[in-house]
């Protein structure tokens, strides 16, 4: 008796079985970001120069509204002042002084809403630049900022001083008394650099070279930056040389480093040797202390 072994059943394998797994090519994998039409970067300069405006208009009218109690304070107990006594008040140039500190945090809060809403920038501090440039080590960084900034103040201790001692205001507020020039210091210091730096090399910068160029972007960003210290400095035109000096370096950093970072070092480095040296100047100047 023969026992009829099994038949074994044949599996037909489908055809995708016998074919080579399928190459996915570079550019299949990474599709290729639509180029950007220009009235989108034009409207994104729009944006960062109406937040540069925004910015010059808090300077101009929050230090006065901190300065509005002890106003309100002089009026009740003398009567109001005339615009020569309010010119000289010791303490209401002190107030308008420290004004600055909310006037820097609002505009702090106005460029975070336009890198995150405007800008559509996530992280905010990457997405501003505000980080360490590309294949350069932080350590040379630093010690490459720092000596621009020490280069930098050299050449405007050298032009002030061969043009001659002209006072400014900045010279006439930080003479009206040692809490004014510490107020000053503090600001130039733990403020000033970082706020600055955001909107003009920030803000500004990116929108104008996405839109026009580097050239064009350096030109008009070291333009706006010394512009508007021009007032303050009308009296001297060495300082109004120096400040036009400075925010060329502090732009031409930024274009040439990719980042924020580095013009904010040099920014800080040349505020803190002014700020030691009013503060300074005013334990000197023994008639300021009474």
């Amino acid at each position: 008796m023969f026992t009829e072994e099994p038949s074994q059943q044949q599996i037909t394998p489908l055809a995708e079985e016998y074919a080579d797994p399928p190459v996915i090519s570079a550019a299949s994998e990474i599709q290729p970001i639509p180029k950007q039409q220009w009235w989108v970067a034009w409207v994104d300069v729009a944006i960062a120069v109406g937040a540069w405006i925004m910015s010059v208009i808090l300077l101009l009218f929050v230090p006065v509204i901190v300065a509005i109690p002890y106003m309100v304070y002089k009026i009740v107990k003398g009567g109001m002042p005339s615009p020569e006594a309010m010119a000289s008040d010791k303490w209401l140039i002190f107030w308008s002084v420290v004004g600055i500190v909310p006037t820097h945090i609002l505009t702090l809060v106005l460029v975070w809403l336009v890198v995150k809403y405007a800008f559509r920038g996530r992280p905010f501090w990457k997405n501003i630049g505000f980080d360490w440039p590309e294949n350069a080590s932080h350590g040379m960084t630093v010690l490459l900022s720092v000596v621009v900034a020490i280069i930098l103040y050299s050449l405007a201790f050298a032009i002030t001083t061969l043009y001659g001692d002209r006072k400014t205001d900045l010279d006439l507020l930080i003479e009206s008394s040692i809490y004014t020039r510490i107020a000053t210091a503090f600001v130039a210091v733990a403020t000033a650099p970082l706020i600055e730096e955001l909107v003009y090399r920030g803000l500004l910068y990116k929108a104008l070279e996405k839109a026009a160029g580097v050239a064009i972007a350096v030109s008009l960003v070291s333009l706006l930056f010394a512009g508007v210290h021009v007032y303050q400095y009308r009296n001297n035109l060495a300082v109004i040389a120096v400040i036009t000096l400075l925010s060329i370096t502090l732009t031409v950093a930024r274009a040439v480093s990719g980042k924020v970072l580095p013009a904010f070092i040099i920014h800080l480095v040349f505020n803190g040797i002014q700020s030691v040296l009013i503060v300074v100047g005013g334990f000197i100047d023994k008639d300021i202390l009474k």
